[in-house]
């Protein structure tokens, strides 16, 4: 009888370890980044695989996991404008309608840290060639009435590579304040000018992720997804050289969906989730 349970119990645990190790493989290729905008944190649950796997972290030196939350952040948010974050941002102070363009003053280093938000984190892989892709924005606004995420930019820059998407791509419900909106819709200001001067810049957004399914873990790249980086293992099985992927967040004062009833409204919660796939002929 007992040696019946022992084979029982063993059988039990050889079941459970395949299962373990099939859910170690079809999340392999995924990791979470999660910016919480108030005190409290959100918890992200997710598997890191032993096969192909990206890990995230706050901090060069680790720890790694397939998770990582970031240090919060309580202000409001000042509107700027910019079309190239290594160009500076411009605040946003009114529009000017009398000559059909947009005033701003010049973004300074040293002014308020609530002009904009900036954080870096670090991906690895003990896989090979693993091309990086966004596979989500997740966003929960303060005020479903006056959703600042409407305005709301993401900027990634990535080995000297800058990425600016819409958070949000829906329209703010209570935007008819905004008397620039049919001359401004679609326009940021230039960072290469001080004087209000105007560029059309369409962000990337939904149509720019790639599709990852957490059920078998299989990434699809449309030809519109957006390759931020390519990293890979030490050769030997091991994990290779982290990337950092430096962040900012920032409200988008050009924005059409920035209005009045955004102002002193912020966020609860900003998820970033990535996932990679081997880039062919690497």
């Amino acid at each position: 009888m007992k040696a019946s349970k022992s084979l029982r119990y063993k059988m039990i645990l050889a079941a459970l370890a395949v299962v373990v190790a099939l859910l170690s493989i079809t999340t392999a290729t995924f990791a979470w980044y999660v910016y919480n905008t108030t005190a409290r944190t959100t918890q992200v649950k997710m598997v890191a695989g032993s096969s192909v796997s990206i890990q995230i972290s706050s901090a060069l030196e680790g720890p790694y996991s397939s998770s990582a939350v970031m240090e919060s952040f309580t202000g409001t948010l000042t509107p700027v404008s910019t079309d190239k974050i290594s160009g500076g941002f411009q605040k946003v102070q009114r529009f000017d309608m009398d000559n059909d363009r947009m005033v701003a003053s010049r973004f300074l280093s040293g002014t308020e840290a609530v002009d904009y938000y900036k954080t870096s984190l670090f991906l690895r892989t003990n896989g090979e060639n693993l091309g990086i892709y966004l596979s989500g924005i997740g966003f929960e606004d303060a005020s479903e009435q006056n959703p600042i995420s409407t305005a709301m930019r993401l900027g990634l820059v990535v080995n000297g590579n800058e990425y600016i998407f819409a958070v949000n791509t829906q329209p703010n419900p209570n935007a008819g304040d905004n008397a620039a909106k049919e001359k401004e819709g679609g326009y940021v200001l230039d960072s290469t000018k001080t004087d209000g001067s105007t560029l059309p810049f369409t962000p990337y957004n939904q149509d720019n992720f790639c599709s990852y399914n957490q059920q078998d873990g299989s990434v699809i790249l449309s030809e519109s997804a957006l390759r931020l980086c390519t990293i890979s293992g030490d050769g030997r099985g091991g994990y290779g050289e982290s990337v950092r992927v430096d962040i900012y967040l920032w409200l988008e004062g050009c924005d059409e969906d920035c209005t009045r009833n955004l102002l002193g409204q912020t966020m609860k919660n900003l998820a970033l989730s990535f996932a990679g796939a081997e880039v062919e002929g690497a």
